[in-house]
């Protein structure tokens, strides 16, 4: 099965590296496919009980600088590939971003690391990939 629209959600982890990998393996066998790689990135929250605590605007200004720095990144490896590809930076829940692109773009295919740079909160509020996998209404490929 061939995909022409194959959407990549990249965090920058090792295992969206292997992702990568594998989403440039899909566009090069697919003649005319286009890849859109999406980076989304939400500014940390800091709760006290049940109130919501300002974080500095310094520590938001790092987190979208990685972010920026990250679609960077991987927009400088889908040069050299010479890919019709796109890079989209967002601002969200990652599932939510993800799946919300997908549809509005007309994805055939999604493509996800297994593991990505969640840390506790993924194992408390469950993983990315498997959020994406549970509510994609197209195939959602994902790497170890």
């Amino acid at each position: 099965m061939l995909f022409s629209k194959i959407l990549l959600a990249y965090d920058g982890s090792k295992a969206s590296n292997k992702a990568l990998e594998r989403a440039i393996e899909l566009a090069k066998v697919t003649p005319g496919s286009s890849l859109h790689v999406v980076h989304a990135f939400e500014f940390p929250r800091f709760f006290i009980g049940e109130a919501l605590a300002p974080l500095p605007a310094s520590v938001n200004k790092d987190y979208y600088d990685l972010a920026v720095q990250t679609t960077d990144e991987v927009r400088g490896r889908l040069e050299a590939e010479e890919l019709n590809a796109t890079v989209e930076l967002l601002q969200g829940s990652p599932a939510e971003v993800v799946l919300e692109y997908a549809k509005q773009n007309g994805a055939d295919v999604i493509v996800i690391g297994s593991r990505g740079l969640g840390g506790i909160r993924e194992f408390v509020l469950g993983s990315v990939s498997h959020n994406v996998v549970q509510h994609a209404r197209v195939p959602v490929l994902v790497i170890k």
